[in-house]
């Protein structure tokens, strides 16, 4: 349960500061004739969310690819967004209109919104969608899942809310300072994970090598969100020190109390956003320790071939949960995990990959993660040929039984030989 909160918390609060970003900016700027395509974009994501879940569950299709691309275009309208941002932001001139004249760019302006929104939701949603469903089981710990990983949405949401709320009065000048700065950092993010994922679905050339160097900027990506958030947070504490109280010379009675009413409700959302923000760091950071002390393989169990094949029970590895063995062939040690999917039925594969080569896989809540590069799959996946997957190991069940030819573990045993390249 805590790890599919921290996950879906992770992600979800990226995608909402972004577009709390630009919801504050165009209410800021009197922008309002906008809004509904935010609103229309939210939905068109959501439902396309689950459609293309949906899709995926039936075809057989190359996610890592479509997470490359949507990463790389979704960077590509981020910048676009600062480069809005930037243009309409110089005709105020230090100063909050009520609203913009109304000019021939406003039909590129409301798609350039629509998609801005679509995308950043888009991009994220599919896999939380897909991690949730996977969890649905009618048991205790898949109820457990479910409930953290709503819990988390759910929190990221009114994340962006009380962002928004917090930032009314945030003067325009600072606001754009340090948002511009945020939607960089999310280019970066973006730009370097898309090049990752088109990596290990091998639409770009990769090597060992390449993949370890820019796999460290990927499996350390809680830096991203870190600094994401404490820009945002810095925003907020940087505005409530200098804040004074609202201008109330000349009001009486009920004027009065609902501007002292709308000043306290106002610091009310800015204290909730800094006192979240720090809340966020702390899960964030105690999640990502945790995580660096889980990184290590766990210790294979060896198993020996008897009749040409090796066979193992069933029921000791129907639990979820990676099981790594061992078998030696002619001198070589090769090793294979087997998990069960979300299906119930048994995956079966080499502790290897054909880009990073045999350095293994650990698993990390519903994930399994590459050893060399981070590089992150879905237990249902595995299977799938070619990039950073596992690499496919025949097998069957009989009876009781998960059986594995002998011939067949033969064939990967070249992928852990002594100074094999891959």
């Amino acid at each position: 349960m805590l790890q599919t909160f921290v996950i879906t918390l992770r992600e979800g609060v990226e995608a909402a500061l972004v577009i709390a970003i630009a919801v504050s900016y165009l209410r800021k700027t009197g922008r309002l004739d906008l809004m509904p395509a935010v609103y229309r974009a939210l939905i068109s994501a959501v439902v396309a969310c689950f459609l293309a879940a949906w899709g995926f569950s039936k075809l057989d299709f190359n996610e890592d690819a479509y997470e490359g691309w949507t990463l790389l275009v979704s960077a590509v309208f981020v910048l676009s967004m600062v480069i809005w941002m930037d243009r309409h932001g110089s005709k105020l001139k230090g100063e909050i209109e009520s609203r913009l004249q109304k000019d021939t760019g406003q039909s590129g302006g409301v798609w350039g919104v629509f998609l801005f929104v679509f995308l950043m939701i888009f991009r994220e949603g599919v896999e939380t969608v897909i991690m949730l469903w996977g969890t649905l089981r009618l048991d205790t710990s898949g109820i457990l899942e479910l409930i953290g990983g709503l819990l988390g949405i759910g929190l990221a949401v009114l994340f962006g809310v009380s962002f928004v709320r917090g930032t009314i009065r945030v003067n325009l000048k600072q606001f754009f300072k340090i948002t511009t700065a945020i939607l960089i950092v999310v280019v970066v993010q973006l730009v370097v994970t898309g090049l990752h994922e088109l990596s290990e679905s091998e639409v770009l050339p990769a090597s060992p090598r390449e993949m370890a160097l820019i796999g460290p900027v990927v499996k350390n990506d809680a830096f991203f969100f870190v600094t994401i958030v404490a820009l945002a947070a810095a925003m907020m504490l940087l505005e409530w020190r200098k804040r004074r109280g609202p201008g109330t010379e000349g009001l009486q009675g009920a004027a009065l109390r609902k501007a002292q009413w709308s000043a306290r409700r106002e610091r009310v959302w800015m204290v909730s956003s800094c006192a979240a923000s720090c809340i966020f760091i702390l899960f964030i950071t105690a999640e990502f320790v945790y995580a660096r002390a889980s990184t290590a393989l766990s210790t294979a169990e060896p198993v020996s071939v008897q009749d040409g094949a090796v066979r193992i029970p069933v029921a000791s590895v129907s639990d979820g949960i990676l099981h790594r063995f061992q078998v030696d062939d002619d001198g070589v040690t090769v090793r294979f995990i087997v998990i069960e999917k979300p299906d119930h039925t048994l995956a079966t594969a080499f502790d290897a990959c054909s880009i990073c080569g045999s350095q293994g896989f650990y698993q990390k809540g519903n994930e399994l993660i590459c050893k060399n590069c981070a590089s992150s799959l879905v237990a249902g996946t595995i299977g799938t040929k070619g990039g950073c997957n596992p690499i496919p190991l025949k097998s069957r069940v009989e009876g009781a039984t998960l059986v594995i030819d002998a011939a067949a573990i033969e064939g990967g045993a070249s992928r852990f030989a002594k100074g094999a390249a891959s």
